[in-house]
């Protein structure tokens, strides 16, 4: 039986207080870090993933991000590099880091380091994680989101990557 991941635990400025089991990071909905990964073709769409029943945050539930929790002693570039590599079979992919978030809901309280990178795959999926996965438009995503359950986080994320594209895109007036 594989031993329990120790997850790096932070307070509300994402300064690091403790490490502890993963478990005990979910049933005390600790604050801790996790790395997103928007994975992206060069068509502009983005890959989304349906998360597998065995997952112990959000089961079934359609991700827009590769990604997850920040190890002890991680930081947050190479728990992307772990995670892309795991999750997606993808390894020395160029990450550009967008910028940090906090989360928080019912089930999960998160510091997040939020990365996109460019890749059209093929994808090899960690069986435990990742039922399937598909490209898709964003904007085809956020209307699924409101018919399918996504991870809620993500989807928040993705609205934010959206709007500072606009905006980076829109004219000056």
């Amino acid at each position: 039986m594989p031993t329990e991941e120790i997850v790096q635990i932070v307070d509300q400025n994402n300064q690091e207080i403790a490490t502890v089991k993963r478990s005990l990071m979910r049933s005390q909905r600790l604050i801790h870090r996790a790395a997103y990964i928007f994975v992206f073709n060069a068509a502009g769409e983005l890959f989304v993933q349906k998360r597998t029943q065995s997952k112990d945050i959000y089961p079934g539930y359609w991700d827009v991000a590769a990604g997850g929790v920040v190890l002890a002693g991680e930081s947050y570039e190479a728990a992307a590099e772990r995670e892309l590599a795991e999750e997606l079979g993808l390894r020395d992919i160029k990450l550009n880091a967008l910028f940090d978030n906090y989360y928080e809901d019912k089930d999960n309280r998160v510091w997040g380091r939020i990365f996109r990178c460019c890749n059209e795959g093929p994808f090899t999926f960690q069986i435990e994680e990742v039922e399937s996965g598909q490209f898709l438009p964003p904007t085809q995503v956020l209307e699924l989101a409101e018919q399918e359950p996504f991870t809620p986080d993500g989807v928040l994320l993705l609205q934010k990557i959206l709007s500072q594209e606009e905006k980076i895109m829109s004219p000056v007036s």
